[in-house]
């Protein structure tokens, strides 16, 4: 008789792919254990002001995914946590978590009082350091688990003891430590999704030099009412609304020096930013810097309207440096215009960089003997015996793609437990 033990399902990563995976799998009937590494679920998707194909923020497709792990038993879930170990074989195999300690335990109310005793103050990880918030903190309004963090560096200073006792519930545990749990299970789905490609590599284009020079996933949380700004695009050199956006495509993708491949979603979130603009500032003129426009299937309409746009501008060119007005405090794009065949100059107020996506496999590879393509992607949905990868470890794909990828990665976790 097959052992119990084994017949659960381990998924890493907490962002759409492996939400969808675990919760499909719990549904099921499985035990599942679900790991992230921040202290919150919901990934790269959490941080959108709107996603396609709907256009509506993401919070509302999280809320109901939150709820389901919520009424399910059969969902474990493990934050701030990594998989730092993976043996034995398919059916039965040992996995070893190292968990962060998080400094606030399972009695928080999330009422807020850490937060109000304390004057330390870090770069906000959520809005990607374009703001500070407190060093007790909630890492957004929907976040889940729905659990103050205490940073370690406040943690360890003078200041911990009365952020302590300012919680009137005795939720924070200074004296947490880094541990190791570990997990028998049958099968693994590897969902531990992207990373924004660095753009301070891109050295002609002054990112982390001029301040209105900003990458497209903090364009989302400019757009967002939770963001730095509630919502407001502005400048981030002085506040105010900029009058021309420059949104530049295959911002280190396409390159054999960064990213030789394409991220394929990069120009169609290009376009929806771009009507992020249009619907705050109906007067700003936007260019579209592009290569070509990867708009497929039902998109192509999308792309059609926004191209009919008359204060949007597509020019097929790639951007080849941004420097600082000589005189004002405008940015300018040097560019060649392949349409027209001409060199242009063309000065902007605002810079959006459409960095590609990088697989996190890249850089945190699985802790077992899994195939990789030459850019870090894992190279088969079956990475090897009993573990399944899913979304964008697998190829950049979308929020759809990623949910249909989550549920396909779930049934095949399922499949190599009911075979045995």
């Amino acid at each position: 008789m097959e052992s119990t033990e084994t017949q659960s399902i381990l998924v890493v990563g907490g962002g759409m792919s492996g939400l969808t995976a675990a919760i499909e799998a719990a549904e099921a009937g499985y035990d599942t254990y679900l790991v992230e590494r921040n202290p919150y679920l919901g990934g790269r998707v959490a941080q959108l002001h709107n996603y396609f194909p709907k256009l509506c923020p993401p919070y509302c497709g999280l809320e109901i995914n939150f709820r389901r792990i919520r009424q399910n038993p059969r969902v474990r879930v493990f934050t701030m946590s990594e998989v730092e170990r993976i043996s034995g074989q398919e059916g039965n195999l040992d996995v070893t978590l190292k968990i962060t300690p998080r400094y606030v335990n399972e009695k928080c109310t999330a009422c807020g009082k850490c937060a109000e005793a304390c004057s330390m103050e870090i770069e906000n990880p959520f809005n990607y350091g374009m703001d500070r918030i407190k060093a007790a903190y909630l890492p957004h309004v929907m976040a889940y688990p729905m659990r103050y963090v205490i940073d370690p560096n406040l943690a360890k200073s003078d200041e911990a003891k009365a952020v302590k006792e300012a919680c009137p519930y005795e939720a924070i545990d200074l004296d947490m430590e880094p541990r190791s749990v570990t997990l028998k299970v049958g099968s693994i789905v590897w969902a531990t999704g992207w990373k924004p490609y660095d753009a301070t590599k891109l050295d002609t284009y002054g990112f982390g030099q001029y301040p209105d020079v900003i990458t497209n996933v903090m364009m989302e949380r400019l757009a967002s009412w939770t963001g730095p700004t509630q919502g407001k695009i502005v400048r981030l050199s002085n506040g105010e609304p900029p009058k021309t956006v420059a949104f530049v495509q295959c911002a280190g993708s396409r390159d054999e020096n960064h990213l030789p491949y394409c991220s394929g979603i990069c120009c169609l979130a290009s376009m929806k930013q771009a009507n992020y603009v249009r619907e705050q500032h109906p007067d700003t003129k936007i260019f579209i810097f592009f290569i070509d426009i990867r708009a497929t299937d039902r998109l192509e309409d999308f792309y059609r309207k926004t191209k009919g746009d008359e204060n949007i501008e597509f020019i097929k060119g790639k951007v080849a440096k941004i420097t600082r007005e000589e005189k004002g405090d405008g940015l300018v794009l040097r560019v060649e215009d392949t349409a027209s065949e001409t060199l242009k100059e063309i000065p902007v107020d605002l810079v959006v960089l459409a960095t590609g996506m990088q697989p996190n496999t890249s850089e945190a590879p699985v802790p077992a003997q899994v195939p990789y393509d030459d850019y870090g992607f894992i190279a088969s949905q079956q990475a090897g015996q009993g573990i399944y990868a899913a979304g964008c470890t697998r190829t950049p794909v979308g929020v759809q793609e990623s949910v249909q990828d989550g549920t396909a990665a779930a049934l095949k976790a399922i499949q190599s437990i009911a075979r045995r």
